[in-house]
């Protein structure tokens, strides 16, 4: 059934609720915040955090504040500026530590995609004002009955007193039979093992009412929920699990948008609300199963069709936002998350409501008419997530055919009952299979799943990733050398101002700064700072905060630059550089000497190694150009309704380009060339490459304009465009259709004066990297001219060979397919010089032909006396001696020639290869078992070899028996 077919038969139908429908109930939070209480309403981060590691999806509305609470926000974003926030945060739950998948159907208030409406304050109001905006907000804006409400507080413990201040502002709105302390576990929010944290106030209601629930709140119970919480973050939790005051104490508060509804519209269940009643009745036509009853448990849901229900609609609300986010299922990390998620719904559909395959893309657009208007992003990726969606469902359907063959294969030797954890990793990482679908398949076997080997398994290949990225900060060296809060913190009370960095856009200058902090990782002090007066060649990995810099800190895709730092004789090798909330650390070893803070430094940065880098940073804008100019057109650029291209990444460094995009297929080689000369067209002509730092309101408003999605810009934001108009020029008139002739992109980075200094540009590869994204590799400079010259010395050689002939063009042409795999050369023209090499296959298959033809011919003949011999004697086998290899299709071809009425048995040597085959073939008329006649040949020689009655054959290794075997064969 087509979604046109779906909305056709929901036409008429009504899903709001008339009071409170969930548009009202989202808007209704926001406008209290923003005009009652002077909050900035903060849109919602994408539910894919692509500048957090640390996080598989935002699971929480505090989540893109978090640099905030850090101290490691850019002073240059916006977002530094705040003071109070307020929105929906879209969420997920299905991974990491926060993970509600397996509970979801289960119940009837369980998800893995929710929206959390919170508010904010850094630094602003705290405790007082968060408890009583929260109550006028619960009880005025929504009207809850306040003898349904109880609230929480963090009674304390051995460590960390109660928080008596909270439990004073709470009485000032509830009884004290109502304000109940609840121990760490409840009350108090941690964002790590380390880090800020603090107590918290939850707010719960009773859905039934009438009576004291005192002792069922926070029993996990469905009729007594919390639907709010306030997080107090005052401390910073130290390594050694001390407590400490932060300089800034901040209000970080979540409100789960669909318990709020659910207790509004007068339902019991979140899944009865109108935010999920429409997507069910989808579900219904689409399936053709009987409606959505609510009911919970094996018992009443026989069948676990409410359940099925519930999965499916919960899925689809994940993947379609986390797909549009930019996440894309596949086998690791989030991706996998993702396809899990994605089968789980899909299995539940088919085998619990009936769906055919292919089901579940046709519910996207429900859900896109449902929530497009609060969330527009949904509305503008909806073809992508549907096609995308479609191609998991259907390869599932092949994986889970390989799958279980191999799982079967696995269950045979599987001994003690117990399906190994390694075991299911090997499906997951190889299979792509789902560790609770191999769990179930495990039961269905009466087996039980190692989940705690598989779980190993994962951890482990987890802290290899992590040592990996430990060892690239730490440069091998062990020790944690990155800036967090109680760094940031202690700079800050240190008087230390952040790094001033407008210099690293200036080329081929050193420049005198002041060292003003000296650091040798987390941990390595008495204070655990890290911060040190001084450092020596005896502190080993080191790193130095300046007043100023001019080396360009990794950051959007481009690599770090290095260089050195000298202080009178003293050296400082600089070898990787970051920035922290605005520092700038710059990391390395002390060669020779002692820097001390205060000292003034001079600071060289390598801007011979530099100069690549910018080349393949300003050829990757140009890219991005070519490729959405080739591909998409120029009229669909910024447009919402064409096809779309969205950057998804971009690495650059001294060696080469990478740039990752949104395609549903793979890009041509047509396709790839027409992009390849626009770059090189851009580079003849000598383009000016301006920068310009404007209000990132105006800027935005540039017809041409390319930004990366989910990227946080400063304001003002610098733009870089490759265009002979200056940039201001172009700000006057930002909507003309003309810039979309023409690079223009936000960046920071480091970039030429003009594109001929790019010199060349080959496109080396591109490929797909996970479902819907795509690839390209390129160089410029000098390796590109490498590339080219390569190419050019090749394509001589593939033109010499086109006048070989024979086996000089056989060795030629093969060792030719071997050295153009690996060949570093543009793939347009490794794919031209693959179509030449494919002709002068065909040349040497042709001669081959031929010299089969010869050597068959040439056999028969030779054959042919000693057949006729036996024919004439009345045998009925003969044996004969011609030597032509061990090729067993030449042999069969041969026999096929000559074996018509008696069996024939040939002995052919390969003196080359040392050694020697015997291949024997029998017609009906014969009557001669060739299997057993070949195996007493060589009873007591050795070699290998078998057959058939009709047809065998033997191969010895030497060809000392060659001449017994001969006599032996002809005397049987």
């Amino acid at each position: 059934m087509t979604p046109e077919e779906i909305n056709e038969k929901m036409e008429g139908i009504t899903f709001d609720h008339p009071t409170w429908p969930m548009s009202k109930i989202r808007q209704s939070f926001i406008d209290f915040y923003v005009q009652k209480h002077s909050h900035v309403f903060w849109p919602s981060s994408p539910c894919v955090p692509h500048d957090d590691p640390t996080l598989l999806f935002a699971n929480a509305g505090m989540n893109q504040y978090k640099p905030l609470f850090l101290g490691t926000c850019d002073p240059a974003l916006e977002m530094s500026k705040l003071k109070r926030a307020t929105n929906t945060q879209k969420c997920i739950r299905a991974g990491g530590k926060h993970n509600d998948l397996d509970d979801v159907g289960k119940d009837v208030y369980h998800h893995t995609f929710f929206e959390m409406m919170g508010n904010w304050s850094f630094g602003d109001y705290f405790k007082e004002g968060a408890i009583d905006m929260s109550w006028q907000c619960l009880t005025e804006v929504y009207s809850l009955d306040t003898d349904r409400l109880y609230a929480t507080y963090f009674g304390g413990d051995e460590k960390t007193p109660a928080d008596e201040e909270a439990k004073k502002y709470l009485l000032k709105h509830l009884p004290a039979s109502r304000v109940l302390p609840f121990d760490a576990h409840d009350n108090f929010w941690e964002m790590g093992a380390t880090g800020p944290c603090g107590p918290c106030v939850e707010f719960h209601y009773d859905r039934i009412g009438g009576r004291d629930a005192a002792d069922l709140v926070n029993a996990d119970l469905p009729d007594v929920i919390e639907i709010w919480n306030n997080v107090f973050i005052q401390y910073n939790r130290e390594a050694g699990g001390e407590l400490r005051d932060l300089p800034a104490q901040h209000i970080d508060t979540g409100m789960g948008f669909e318990r709020l509804a659910s207790i509004l519209q007068g339902f019991d269940s979140n899944y009865d609300t109108d935010i999920f009643m429409p997507i069910f009745k989808a579900i219904e036509i689409v399936t053709g199963a009987s409606p959505y009853t609510g009911k919970v448990g094996e018992k009443e849901d026989m069948g676990f069709k409410d359940m099925a229900y519930r999965v499916v609609a919960d899925h689809l609300r994940t993947l379609t936002f986390a797909i549009a986010d930019g996440a894309i299922p596949s086998n690791d990390g989030r991706g996998y998350v993702l396809r899990r998620v994605l089968r789980r719904a899909v299995r539940y559909g088919r085998q619990n409501l009936g769906a055919e395959l292919g089901f579940f893309s046709t519910l996207v657009p429900t859900l896109v008419k449902l929530m497009g208007d609060a969330f527009p992003e949904i509305r503008k990726r909806e073809e992508f997530v549907i096609n995308i969606i479609k191609e998991e469902e259907t390869s599932f359907s092949r994986t889970l055919d390989k799958g279980l063959t191999k799982f079967n294969d696995m269950v045979k030797v599987t001994e003690g009952g117990v399906f190994s954890g390694a075991n299911a990793h090997f499906l997951y990482t190889s299979m792509g299979f789902p560790v609770d679908l191999t769990e179930l398949m495990c039961e269905e076997k009466g087996l039980k799943l190692d989940v705690a080997g598989f779980d190993a398994k994962m951890k482990e290949e987890q802290e290899l990733s992590q040592a990996a990225h430990k060892a690239k900060m730490s440069g091998g060296s062990g020790k944690e050398m990155v800036l967090e809060a109680e760094q940031t913190a202690a700079l800050v009370t240190r008087g230390c101002q952040v790094t001033e960095s407008e210099a690293k856009y200036t080329w081929n200058a050193d420049i005198d700064s002041k060292i003003s902090a000296a650091f040798i990782g987390r941990g390595e002090t008495d204070d655990k700072t890290g911060f040190v007066d001084s450092i020596t060649t005896a502190s080993g990995a080191a790193g130095l905060i300046f007043d100023a810099t001019n080396f360009y800190a990794e950051q959007g895709g481009q690599i770090y630059d290095q260089g050195t730092v000298t202080c009178g004789d003293a050296v400082f090798r600089v070898d990787n550089v970051q920035v922290f909330g605005g520092y700038v650390l710059h990391l390395g070893e002390v060669v020779k000497g002692t820097f001390s803070v205060g000292s003034s430094a001079t600071l060289a940065v390598n801007y011979i190694r530099r100069g690549p880098i910018a080349s393949n940073h300003t050829m990757t804008h140009v890219l991005n150009y070519a490729l959405r100019d080739v591909m998409i057109g120029k009229e669909n650029i910024g447009s919402d309704d064409g096809p779309q291209l969205d950057q998804k990444g971009s690495l650059v460094d001294d060696q080469k380009l990478r740039f990752d995009f949104s395609w549903g297929s793979q890009v041509t080689v047509d396709q790839l060339a027409k992009i390849e000369a626009k770059c090189l067209a851009q580079i003849q002509q000598n383009i000016k490459v301006h920068t310009f730092n404007a209000p990132l309101a105006d800027a935005s408003q540039i017809s041409a304009l390319r930004a990366v999605f989910g990227e946080k810009y400063p304001d003002p934001v610098r733009v870089v465009s490759v265009c002979d108009t200056p940039i201001p020029e172009i700000l006057k008139k930002p909507t003309e259709e003309i810039w979309k002739d023409y690079s223009i992109e936000f960046c920071g980075g480091t970039h030429l004066d003009k594109t001929g200094e790019a010199e060349a540009f080959v496109i080396l590869s591109e490929e797909g990297i996970a479902k819907g994204i795509r690839r390209i590799t390129a160089v410029t400079q000098e390796r590109a001219r490498e590339a080219t010259n390569a190419a050019r010395g090749f394509a001589l050689r593939v033109k010499a060979a086109e006048e070989m002939a024979g086996a000089e063009l056989q060795d030629e042409a093969k060792k030719l397919k071997l050295e153009l795999q690996t060949l570093s050369i543009s793939c347009i023209s490794k794919h031209d010089l693959g179509t030449a090499l494919n002709g002068l296959q065909a040349k040497v298959k042709e001669w081959q032909t031929k010299q089969m033809a010869a050597k068959v011919d040439g056999a028969a003949e030779a054959c042919k006396t000693s057949v006729e011999a036996a024919k004439a004697a009345g045998k009925n086998k003969c044996v004969v001696r011609y030597d032509f290899g061990c090729d067993g299709k030449t042999a069969q071809k041969i026999l096929k020639a000559v074996a018509k009425d008696v069996a024939v048995m040939i002995f052919s040597a390969d003196a080359g290869a040392g050694k020697y085959g015997c291949f024997a073939s029998s017609p009906k008329v014969a009557g001669v078992d060739c299997k057993k006649w070949i195996a007493d040949a060589f009873d007591g020689i050795g070699g290998r070899g078998g057959g058939k009655p009709a047809n065998a054959q033997w191969q010895v290794e030497g060809l000392d028996s060659l001449d017994a075997a001969v006599t032996k064969a002809g005397s049987i």
